[in-house]
């Protein structure tokens, strides 16, 4: 397989709300082109279907890593996600990471799907691997779940990656014990960086296994100049808005910010009455208001500026730590400019 120029960076497919399914086709295409080393896929209960995606990705591709970014190990029985992962990885080629993750409780909360713990995220990774070497597993009770037989194929020997988006410390520590990608989120200062990145490699030191076999990736939003003022607006502001409506606690905790800005953002009288996803349904002049409410600060943990500022920002994330970067939040063709520059430094 030919190795792809820039293995180090990936992008996520269908950035945002998407049109039509149908763009990830195109943006596949083109980042394989460009040289991205990994494809993100995102799930959302729209048009955004990551067994579906991931299958379209893998059919238009050749060489581009395809990892779910995140799908949730409770919303699929554990033998149709394990047969899904190795239906991926053969019909990819070995290119397929299973990537999963908590959710939204809020939203789990709404449709009736249990909330994710840290022990049954262990407890699934651990059963898909098992399946994916061939294993039959009798009554199996623990916290994923119950069964009373799980069975892939005895004839499997799959070395499948998993993937783990982690935020918190508990699970940054599972990502480094068990898993192979660990999928830090956006808008994480440098400062959050480091610490996350640390916690992940020292974990996977105590559980005995080389740090550098577990790759930390950086989910930086990179939104140049180049792009319309409104689009970036959505992406920055938006963006991060849609984050605090559904965990901003989380956030602000993880990032050490002052919960009192967090507290002002939710009694605004827009942010209040809003519904739905900022990033998806604001108006320029909404998210122009909301811009009000957010600290340079908070916003400035992103790749912004001209194309060669940009590219200077991702490599900054390496530089603190990082094993790989996600130019979270652009589709290709926004992204090359940017390439373009880190190519040529």
């Amino acid at each position: 397989m030919h190795v792809a120029a820039h293995p180090e960076l990936g992008f996520y497919t269908l950035a945002g709300a998407p049109e039509s399914p149908r763009e990830l086709i195109g943006e596949i295409r083109e980042a394989e082109a460009m040289g991205l080393g990994a494809a993100f896929i995102s799930e959302r209960f729209n048009i955004k279907e990551a067994a579906t995606l991931s299958g379209a990705a893998a059919a238009v591709s050749d060489e581009i890593r395809i990892i779910t970014g995140a799908t949730n190990h409770n919303t699929r029985h554990p033998m149709v996600t394990a047969s899904y992962a190795t239906t991926m990885h053969y019909l990819s080629g070995g290119r397929f990471t299973l990537g999963i993750g908590r959710g939204i409780p809020p939203m789990q909360d709404a449709y009736g799907i249990d909330r994710v713990t840290t022990a049954q995220m262990e407890d699934f990774a651990q059963l898909m691997r098992r399946l994916w070497h061939g294993e039959t597993i009798i009554g199996h009770d623990g916290p994923a779940g119950s069964w009373p037989v799980l069975r892939l194929d005895p004839d499997f020997d799959a070395d499948i990656p998993l993937g783990l988006v982690a935020f918190g410390p508990n699970s940054l520590e599972l990502g480094g014990r068990l898993f192979d990608d660990v999928i830090l989120h956006t808008f994480f200062t440098d400062e959050t960086v480091e610490r996350c990145v640390t916690t992940v490699k020292t974990a996977a030191e105590q559980a005995g296994r080389d740090p550098d076999d577990v790759r930390v990736w950086s989910c930086f939003a990179t939104i140049g100049d180049h792009i319309d003022e409104p689009l970036q607006l959505k992406k920055s502001v938006g963006r991060l808005a849609t984050y605090l409506q559904a965990y901003g606690d989380l956030m602000v905790d993880t990032n050490r910010w002052d919960a009192a800005v967090l507290d002002a953002f939710r009694a605004d009288e827009m942010v209040t009455a809003f519904r739905g996803a900022i990033d998806d349904k604001a108006t320029t002049a909404e998210l122009e208001h909301i811009a009000t409410l957010l600290p340079d600060e908070w916003l400035a943990a992103a790749a912004t500026g001209t194309a060669d500022e940009c590219a200077a920002a991702v490599r900054h994330q390496l530089a603190l730590g990082a094993d790989a970067v996600i130019l979270h939040g652009a589709t290709p063709t926004q992204l090359r400019p940017v390439i373009d520059a880190y190519a040529n430094t």
